[in-house]
């Protein structure tokens, strides 16, 4: 199984303050979704609206972004991934984004709600 995660969906999932570092946050689900993907041995993709300076690196997962930032880009990168994998049915995209969810699976991959997926990563 490969996974496509919507990152700031994930991490909005959770009202723990997020919002005051953004970047914090985001450093903080990449080290959260690596220890995870280890533990499970999953191929773990994330997905961010807009690259950051420095840019968020990982060994273990994929950490990318929306060529253009604009509303709704990393659902829009998001899809450009699920139509341009080999095998959309082999793809779970986390995610609580209605609109989003709809069309990935129109695509053919499936979807995990983001706060499901965080509690899984993080638990309070």
């Amino acid at each position: 199984m490969r996974w496509i995660v919507d990152g700031m969906n994930v991490i909005g999932s959770r009202p723990d303050g997020w919002w005051r570092d953004r970047r914090g946050a985001m450093v903080r689900l990449v080290e959260a979704l690596e220890r995870w993907a280890r533990t499970e041995s999953v191929d773990v993709t994330v997905v961010f609206e807009k690259p950051l300076s420095p840019p968020i690196t990982s060994e273990t997962v994929t950490v990318t972004h929306a060529p253009v930032s604009a509303p709704d880009s990393a659902d829009d990168e998001i899809v450009r991934l699920v139509r341009a994998a080999e095998d959309p049915g082999a793809l779970r995209i986390a995610t609580s984004d209605r609109a989003l969810t709809e069309r990935v699976r129109a695509a053919g991959a499936s979807t995990y709600p983001a706060e499901r997926l965080r509690n899984a990563i993080d638990p309070r």
